[in-house]
């Protein structure tokens, strides 16, 4: 006992007077390593292994589950569907057919209109015709109401940030367009430009804003920026708030002017919650369906015929594969554009606003 506590209390001499290196190995005071004494140190002793705790894992899980069910199901239902043959008469032999599979007709149907005999064999009129003036008139309203609400936001926002009496009661009138539903915002419309509403009597006209096309268009812009324009100034008014007030209050010091600092901090500070609300309304406009399709019809051959409109048309008329078809068309449509405005425009609500000051990508 004597001879082993002997080297064991050296050990610890050494180690007290700081003889031994971050590896365990001995050394001397002039740097010189001594050599090991065989036994092992504090540093060598392995820790026990940790046991993972899967309790995250068990809480997360049937969250999972349910989104797999009501997510992820119908999308790949609807790509399995999209490359089946809908049910018909077959007009060679005049026989009923049960489908079967069909490859990318129907994608080449959409994209080329090619009913049979060839490209752009669908005849004026047909669901198959009206595919491009749909996919162009959905994003004209994207463009044009998404640029109407972020001017008529960040004018609101800049309003309702201000300290001012009676601010809350403005901000709670202000969001009462957004909270109505889009079904009966699009009736109110609808009854507004009438033919004898209330638009063709203030403007003493008897404009057919239900029928003629562009008339018809200007009023679902309208009725949609009157809408929604409340959702882009709450949003706008979020990032607003996060701004310091003491930035403002040194640039007043440096002589700043009104305009210098809305160009130079509000807009630069305001431009993470900005791009992300810009994000939302776009997608929300290209999946458009009920606002156009209450106010000038769902056929899918009104001059406001959107992609959503002409996809519950194709279902309407029984063709449900190539709904799907379409379904999917507009799916990945809408997901280029996100990843567009996520990776080049900066439309990213993951990151943080000083990642998007720096413009780290």
């Amino acid at each position: 006992m004597a001879d082993s506590a002997g080297p064991r209390q050296a050990d610890e001499a050494r180690a007290a007077a700081g003889v031994l290196t971050d590896s365990g190995r001995d050394v001397s005071a002039s740097g010189r390593e001594v050599p090991d004494s065989g036994y092992p140190g504090p540093d060598d002793v392995a820790p026990p292994p940790r046991k993972r705790d899967l309790r995250a894992v068990w809480l997360i899980a049937p969250t999972m589950v349910i989104l797999a069910i009501v997510i992820l199901y119908p999308v790949l239902r609807a790509i399995w569907l999209s490359f089946q043959a809908d049910k018909g008469l077959d007009p060679v032999t005049g026989t009923f057919t049960k489908g079967g599979f069909a490859g990318f007709d129907h994608y080449l149907m959409w994209l080329t209109q090619n009913c049979g005999s060839g490209m752009g064999s669908c005849p004026p009129g047909t669901l198959g015709a009206d595919f491009w003036p749909s996919v162009g008139i959905t994003f004209f309203f994207a463009a044009v109401t998404v640029t109407i609400e972020v001017l008529l936001g960040l004018w609101m926002a800049t309003i309702m940030g201000r300290t001012f009496f009676g601010r809350s009661l403005l901000r709670a009138a202000v969001l009462i367009p957004w909270a109505i539903p889009t079904a009966v915002t699009a009736k109110l419309w609808f009854f507004i430009f009438a033919e004898n509403g209330i638009a063709n009597k203030i403007l003493g006209t008897d404009i057919a804003w239900t029928t003629d096309p562009w008339a018809s268009r200007f009023a679902v812009i309208v009725a949609d920026v009157w809408k929604t324009t409340p959702f882009m100034a709450l949003l706008i008014l979020a990032g607003l708030q996060m701004i310091p007030q003491d930035v403002y209050e040194a640039a007043k010091v440096d002589g700043a002017s009104a305009w210098q600092r809305f160009t130079q901090i509000t807009l630069p500070l305001v431009k993470p919650a900005l791009m992300v609300a810009v994000l939302f309304r776009t997608l929300d406009v290209l999946r458009m369906y009920d606002l156009p399709a209450i106010l000038n019809g769902d056929s899918g051959a009104t001059p406001t015929t959107t992609m959503s409109i002409l996809v519950v048309a194709d279902i309407r008329n029984g063709n449900f594969n190539s709904a799907s078809a379409l379904s999917t068309l507009v799916f990945l449509m809408i997901f280029a554009v996100a990843f567009i405005m996520v990776k080049f425009l900066g439309a990213n609500a993951v990151r943080t606003q000083d990642e998007q000051r720096k413009g780290d990508k």
